[in-house]
This record gives structure tokens, sequence and C-alpha cells, in this order.
């Protein structure tokens, strides 16, 4: 699955412009993580055990697959932490974003 990506926003012109349906098509982004997140998830690859709970749960699409495993896209994360309380495994750690290296 290809990460989301930044789509400029065209304004409608006419009410038909407007999509219908319930939503956007997914990954319509309009900009990045404007940097107000104070606490930003860090995963350890070693306790993940690949069951994409944080990727179902996520609601902003940061979490990604990547292949069996998962990564984390800090340009869309809000730091809302719900992936870290879903994660069963504990293999996400929400740390304080002054924090630079994790070990």
């Amino acid at each position: 699955m290809a990460s989301p990506f930044v789509r400029p926003y065209v304004r409608p012109r006419s009410p038909e412009d407007y999509p219908t349906g319930p939503c956007f098509t997914a990954g319509h982004l309009v900009e990045t993580n404007a940097s107000w997140r104070s606490e930003r998830p860090v995963l350890s690859v070693e306790r993940c055990t690949g069951c994409l709970r944080c990727y179902l749960a996520c609601p902003d699409g940061a979490v990604l697959r990547a292949g069996a495993a998962v990564r984390i896209d800090y340009d869309f994360c809000k730091g809302c932490g719900i992936c870290a309380h879903e994660c069963k495994a504990q293999a996400i750690l929400m740390i304080p974003e002054e924090i630079k290296d994790v070990r």
C-alpha cells in the first residue's frame, strides 16, 4: 500500500464539483503534520508481531504496512496515541517529541 501524499485542494466552483459519498478517496491529504505534535509513537521492530491492529486503528493513515511489518509516517502522524493503545504486544511507545534518540 502506498503512503498518503499531499494533494492540492481544489475549491469547487459549483455544487456538482463537490465529492459525493461519505468521504474523499483514501490518501487525500491537503497538508502534512504542522509540528504541533507533543508526543510521537516509536515502534520496536523486535516486539512487533505484525498483527496490524495499529494499522487498522490509525485515524490518519500514518501507520503503513511494509511487508509483514509496519512503519510510521511521521509526516502525517498527529501523535494521538491510538496505535500505542491498540498494540497488545506493547511494541509502540509514545515518547515526548523533544527526545530525539530512543534506544
